[in-house]
C-alpha cells in the first residue's frame, strides 16, 4: 500500500486514515450495503481491494463510508465540471448609443449591429443620449427606441422598457429563445417511419 492514498486531495471528504470514528456503515463499490463495521475492518477491506475508504456522509450515525477509487472519482467530478462549463454561455450586454435626432443611415447601422448582437445571444442595451435642450423632447428618444425595437422584434424581446436615467433613456432587449430543434427533428423522424413501412 502506498502512502499517497492517505493524503487528502480535498477538504470536503475524509479518506482512509483521516476517518476518526470507531465504526462506519460501509457501502461496496457497486452500491450494496455491507452493514456497520469497525473502522479497522473497513480499512482492511479497502486495502484488500486496492481501493480507498471515503466518508460520504459524516453527519449520519454511524458515518457512511464507501469503498471507491478516490482519485478516479475526483477526476470524473472535475471532468463533469469542465463539460458543464463548456456548455455554459456567458451572455454579455452590448451597448448601442444613439441621439434622439439620428440620421437614417446611422440608425440602420445601429439596428444591424443590434440584430447581430442578438443573433450571437447577447443582450442589447439601447441608450438615447440627450444633450442640452434635447431633454425637453423625450418623445423623440422614445420614437427612436420604438423604431429600433420594430426593426428587430422578430429576434428580440424587450426585457426592460424605455426608462429615463438621468440624461439618458435606456431600453434593454434580450434575444428570443430559439425554437427547439430536437422536437422538429423528432416530428420529421416520426413522419418518415410510416413511409418506410409502406414500402
Amino acid at each position: 500500500m502506498t502512502l499517497r492514498r492517505c493524503i487528502s486531495i480535498s477538504q470536503d471528504l475524509r479518506v482512509n486514515e483521516e476517518i476518526k470514528v470507531r465504526e462506519v456503515r460501509l457501502i461496496s463499490p457497486e452500491g450494496e450495503q455491507l452493514g456497520v463495521v469497525p473502522i479497522r475492518q473497513a480499512l482492511e477491506m479497502a486495502r484488500e481491494r486496492n481501493l480507498d475508504l471515503v466518508e460520504v456522509a459524516p453527519q449520519a450515525k454511524p458515518p457512511v463510508c464507501k469503498l471507491m477509487d478516490y482519485n478516479r472519482w475526483k477526476y470524473e467530478q472535475q471532468k463533469k465540471q469542465r463539460e458543464a462549463k463548456k456548455k455554459q454561455r456567458v451572455q454579455d450586454v452590448k451597448e448601442l448609443k444613439m441621439r434622439p435626432v439620428i440620421d437614417d443611415h446611422d440608425f440602420n447601422v445601429k439596428a444591424r449591429n443590434a440584430r447581430r448582437f442578438l443573433m450571437e445571444g447577447d443582450k442589447v442595451k439601447a441608450v438615447i443620449v440627450f444633450r442640452g435642450r434635447e431633454i425637453v423632447h423625450l418623445q423623440l428618444g422614445q420614437r427612436v427606441l420604438e423604431r429600433l425595437y420594430d426593426s428587430i422584434k422578430d429576434i428580440g424581446a424587450i426585457e426592460r422598457p424605455p426608462k429615463l436615467e438621468g440624461r439618458n433613456m435606456v431600453m434593454v432587449i434580450a434575444p428570443r429563445p430559439a425554437p427547439k430543434q430536437p422536437a422538429l427533428a423528432k416530428a420529421e423522424a416520426q413522419e418518415a417511419v410510416p413511409e418506410e413501412k409502406e414500402l
